[in-house]
Parts: C-alpha cells; structure tokens; sequence
C-alpha cells in the first residue's frame, strides 16, 4: 500500500500501527474475501454449523465422521470471512479547534482518521469519511482504492469548521445513508446533550452497526487548570463570560465528570467502545493502545 505523503500522515503514529489490525467485533458484509465474519455462510475458513446433505451438495463437504455415527449425510458450513466496511464520523464544529499544546482536537482527530484509513486498506477492508457540524458537509462512501484514501486525506486537510453541532440530528441523517452493515468510528469532542448523542448512536446499532466513540479532548478540558481571573469565550456561539477560575473548578469538575459518565454509561449499555483521546498524548501510542486492547477484548 502506497504510503501517503502529506502533514496528516504522521510517521511515528503509522509506525506504531504497522503490525497491528482493526477487526471487526460484529458480523459485517462486504464483497471480497477479508479477515471479519460474514453473516453469509460459505465453506471456507471457520466451522459454523451442520445441514442436511441435500441433492447437488459437493460431496468434499460431506461430514464423513458424522456420517460413521447416523449413518446419515451432513454437509459441513463455514464461516466466510469478508472485508470490513469501516467509517470515519469526523466532528467539523469550531469547538474542535481549541489548543493548548501542540495539535488542536480538529489536528488530532484527523491524523488519527488518516492513520486508521490507511491501516484499513492496507488489511484490504475500505473505509468512507463523514465529516459534520451542523450538519453532514463531506460525506464519501466507503472504497479500498489508494486513490479514495488520497481524496480523504484531501477532505481532512481540508475541513471548514461552523460554530454548531447538532451531534444526534447528524447521526440519524449518516446511519440511513449507510445501507451495509459497518463499523462507525465517531471522533467528535461529543459537546452536546449525552442523551440526545446515544439516541443519535441507537439508530447505527439497529441497523447493526457496530460503533466505537474515540472521545477526543483536550486536556484543559480535563483537569481546568486555569488560575487567574480570565475571559471565557464560547467557541460555538455561546459568547463571553469573565470569570473566577478557583471559584469554578469544583463545580466544572463536577459537571464534566458526570457528561463523562453519562457518554461511558450509554456506550457500556449498547456494547460500544469508549476511548479517550486526550491530545497531549502522542496519536501513535493512543491508537496503538486502543488497537492492542481491542484486539484481545473480541
């Protein structure tokens, strides 16, 4: 796979993951032979069952221990393995663009969508990149093709950030258009209504996809450091509020550890991932933890 030269293809990050997957937990679809369940039966790779021998049957696949014990004809079925359908839900909205070290969370998120893409088709599997705010703006349907990857490397380089987010009106507009079944990678900073986001993220797991949250944050946002007395400024249209920090502190902490609940609450109700990504931490060592977990938690 041809390695893409540009600002988003960080080295030490495609390092780091070279040798390791992204499987798929659940049964996906696709329409080449891959490394992830099919929900179609074949005969090839993995047992799954036994069937009535019926006229036309290949005789190779005849079960003749079986056969030895009932004196009756099984046919042996298999699992097919198949290529993963995987995309990227990239939060565009203005608070993504809040730094306060080296890379802002908009940065952050896109060298981590670029690093997962292009470990995605270097497993053979294709990958489609959404990017929203207030509503879907970049929308590209998943494919495997290095020239598709070039185009989402180009979109993410690209993206023009609006100061709102409708995070669950967005979700219902992806999942319909999205007719296969997929693994949906959300990287969003997930500053709405936690409720509304897992009411949003309901409509995927109906229709069977399989989510994962990649929660990315600064680390301002974590701990408020903040001391001196300082002006606030919304950055999705909220305006400006001068405040006290050590007078706040308590009661921020307070309320962002319960939106912190209620996201991880409702992504271990629905069997999701939920992965902080705090951008102070190298994306190369984030993802291949994340990647190392996953891949013994199947």
């Amino acid at each position: 796979m041809e390695v893409i030269k540009n600002r988003l293809s960080d080295p030490e990050t495609l390092a780091r993951i070279s040798r390791l997957e992204l499987r798929a937990r659940d049964v996906v679809e696709g329409v080449i032979s891959g490394m992830h369940k099919s929900p179609h039966k074949g005969y090839s790779v993995e047992f799954a069952q036994h069937r009535n021998y019926s006229k036309g049957d290949e005789i190779r696949h005849i079960d003749w221990k079986v056969f030895a014990r009932s004196d009756r004809l099984y046919v042996k079925q298999y699992e097919e393995e198949t290529n993963l359908k995987a995309y990227i839900l990239l939060d565009g909205s203005d608070s993504m663009k809040y730094k306060s070290g080296a890379l802002s969370k908009l940065e952050y998120a896109s060298i981590l969508a670029a690093a997962i893409s292009t470990l995605l088709l270097q497993q053979r599997d294709s990958v489609g990149l959404a990017v929203f705010n207030e509503g879907v703006k970049t929308f590209l349907p998943a494919s495997g093709t290095p020239t598709h990857l070039r185009e989402m490397i180009r979109q993410l380089e690209t993206i023009q950030t609006a100061p709102k987010t409708n995070i669950a009106s967005t979700f219902h507009d992806i999942a319909e258009r999205i007719k296969r079944r997929s693994l949906i990678i959300v990287m969003s900073d997930l500053f709405d209504d936690p409720n509304e986001i897992m009411k949003g993220i309901q409509h995927f797991r109906h229709r069977k996809h399989e989510v994962a949250l990649f929660h990315t944050i600064d680390r301002d946002e974590l701990t408020f450091p903040f001391k001196e007395t300082c002006l606030f400024e919304g950055m999705e249209l909220e305006g400006e509020l001068p405040a006290e920090p050590n007078a706040l502190r308590k009661e921020y902490l307070r309320l962002f550890e319960a939106f912190i609940s209620a996201l991880k609450g409702g992504c271990r109700e629905m069997g999701m991932d939920y992965v902080q990504f705090p951008t102070d931490k190298s994306p190369g060592q984030a993802l291949a933890q994340y990647l190392s977990v996953r891949s013994m938690t199947r």
